[in-house]
């Protein structure tokens, strides 16, 4: 794999000097729903509270029945006990409610907000990202943060409040035993501190992994046919293979801390009951205790399970931690995608014009996709409205970079682009861009029925609007073919539809939306040369009296345009008719010659139009 391919699908790794920025920012998003989160923190504070008093209901037990072999109240104790956990059930099922409706309400938010983002950002930001990428950002990532909501932050701070309860009631109930119990709990803080920092690491490889994997899926079930045409499919098995390994690694990698550091924690653990078993047993058989009296079963088997319920929620902040931890990396990617400076966006005080006229300006345009890797050089041209321009050109001059930029698709570094004489940063970007309807070479269809492919979601365009663009362009002859007609549902990109009715359909769309400037980009490449007929009429009918903007590599579709503009290397060298053009025997000739010189234009025609004969090579002009 190349460094630039490499560099396109890796991602960085994040520095901890965004950890308390990116958590504050991250926890932001609850405020809308802090009512529900203060309930849920009052059920978790009730449950842990509950929970914290069932060994003292064990200790009463054992040591004002069970020892005593006292029956009476016994029953009353058992219903009380009972009655416990009960009301722990139902506390902790609405806790569990409510942080799982604001977790998925918290998700919305977020999900809703990256989408927004994109529909914003300029072309510029896809063209660097790939869509496997920014995938992720929507999916795995935003679920990190549904964890962190319905299982990190509340019960988190619900285990705090248990390991204070746990540690008072030690204390109340033996103040040696509980210091006893808690001399091994430096060894755990060790461990986790530990287990923190390389966790953390973990976490970051296993997002960067994720990314890279999902990247690269996209790009290759997209690319399908492409791989199967080319017998890639070994070679896209091996590539995969190792950013799959890569993945693996990186999860084997966390899971070997995990390994180590729950087997630490139990050991840790069973040490602390070991020294209260030891300790505690001591006293009692010696009938020795703090204050004289003696220490009892009850007590003992009390501290043991304070002691396994303590060393619980310190067990489960660790995890709460980690679960910070990703949530962390995966919320500074998504910040990262939510900052991203939009600078393709409306002037402070936008233009009010709202309906083009078609008149266009190019003002010495220069502009480079990567730095001074200029693309357009010094580009001036005028456009008349209702003139219809043809731009030709080698593949790599700038032709459908003039009609990008002409959109605001990207925005130029030097010069200037006018619309009726104001600047295309000038117009409001809705504005500018409802006064362009494309049609494609690569026409994108979304998955829905035909009729909203043609509309796009504008209610304004009526079913009678597009059945009239669709009949204007000959895709009725094919639509009234399917089951459900117009209401037929395409599958994604149009799959089941030959190009040529991907295309008729793009016709269609462009007919309906009725824009003041029609963009031909290539649109009838992919068809037939009988398809081409039946819609060339209707293609010269939206051409009239609207400014029409033709990019083709067949000449033979723009010789009836009022103008030719020819680009070359990013400079605009030629302009004119056809058969000015022809005369001038430059570079416009040249490549009629290379496409039709044997077949369409004859040395003595070409002597006819340039006044002149011809080289031998019959390419370049002989000088008069």
């Amino acid at each position: 794999m190349s460094e630039a391919a490499k560099d396109y699908h890796e991602e960085e790794a994040i520095k901890k000097s965004y950890d308390l920025r990116t958590t504050r920012r991250l926890f932001g998003y609850l405020r809308n729903y802090w009512k529900m989160m203060a309930v849920a923190l009052c059920l978790t504070l009730l449950t842990n509270i509950l929970i914290s008093l069932q060994p003292y209901f064990t200790k009463v037990a054992v040591d004002d029945f069970i020892t005593p072999q006292r029956t009476e109240g016994i029953w009353t104790f058992a219903f009380a006990f009972f009655g416990l956990f009960l009301f722990r059930f139902i506390f902790s099922y609405l806790q569990e409610v409510l942080l799982n409706i604001v977790g998925q309400k918290v998700m919305y938010d977020l999900r809703s907000q990256i989408f927004a983002k994109l529909q914003h950002l300029q072309i510029s930001y896809f063209d660097k990202n790939p869509v496997g990428r920014i995938i992720t950002r929507l999916t795995s990532d935003v679920d990190s943060l549904n964890e962190l909501f319905t299982s990190g932050v509340i019960e988190g701070l619900g285990d705090m409040v248990a390991i204070l309860a746990y540690v008072t009631m030690m204390f109340w109930l033996d103040w040696q035993l509980a210091i006893v119990s808690l001399i091994v709990v430096p060894l755990l803080f060790l461990a986790t501190n530990w287990f923190r920092k390389r966790a953390r690491v973990g976490f970051d490889k296993v997002r960067t992994r994720m990314a890279k994997i999902n990247a690269f899926l996209q790009e290759h079930i997209s690319g399908a046919q492409t791989v199967q045409l080319f017998n890639a499919e070994e070679k896209a098995k091996e590539r995969f293979h190792k950013i799959n390994d890569d993945y693996r690694n990186a999860n084997i990698e966390t899971i070997y801390y995990y390994s180590i550091f729950f087997p630490m924690v139990e050991f840790i653990g069973t040490l602390g009951i070991a020294l209260i078993i030891w300790f505690g047993g001591y006293q009692i058989l010696t009938g020795i205790s703090a204050g004289g009296t003696g220490l009892t079963v009850g007590v003992v088997i009390a501290m043991i399970q304070y002691s396994q319920q303590l060393f619980q929620p310190i067990r489960n902040l660790s995890d709460k931690f980690n679960i910070l931890q990703a949530a962390i990396v995966a919320s500074h990617r998504v910040f990262l995608l939510l900052d991203e400076e939009v600078t393709i966006k409306n002037a402070a005080s936008p233009s009010e014009k709202k309906r083009s006229g078609g008149g266009i300006e190019f003002k010495n345009v220069w502009f480079a996709y990567n730095d001074d890797e200029w693309v357009l050089k010094n580009v001036s041209f005028n456009v008349k409205p209702g003139e219809s321009v043809a731009l030709v050109g080698h593949t790599g001059s700038g032709k459908t970079t003039v009609t990008n930029l002409l959109m605001r698709l990207y925005d130029v570094q030097k010069g200037a682009i006018k619309l009726d004489g104001v600047d295309v940063k000038q117009w409001s970007i809705e504005d500018l861009r409802s006064n362009f309807a494309v049609v494609l070479q690569d026409v994108f269809l979304f998955s829905g029925s035909i009729g909203n492919n043609i509309r796009l979601g504008n209610e304004a365009i009526t079913d009678e609007k597009v059945r009239w663009a669709a009949s204007e362009v000959h895709a009725d002859e094919f639509i009234d073919k399917l089951e459900g007609g117009y209401d037929f549902d395409l599958k994604e990109r149009g799959g089941g539809l030959s190009v040529g009715q991907k295309q008729l359909i793009s016709f269609a769309r462009a007919l309906a939306f009725d824009p003041s400037i029609l963009v031909l980009d290539e649109a009838t490449s992919s068809i037939d040369t009988e398809t081409e007929q039946l819609i060339q009429q209707a293609v010269n009918r939206i051409m009239e009296n609207r400014t029409s903007l033709v990019v083709a590599h067949r000449l033979s579709t723009i010789q009836r345009c009022d103008r030719i503009l020819v680009f070359h290397h990013g400079e605009l060298r030629e302009q004119g008719s056809h058969n000015e053009l022809i005369k001038q025997k430059g570079l416009y000739w040249r490549l009629f010659q290379l496409q039709y010189g044997e077949e369409s234009i004859s040395e003595q025609a070409l002597n006819d139009l340039s006044g002149g004969p011809v080289s031998p090579d019959g390419l370049i002009p002989t000088e008069s």
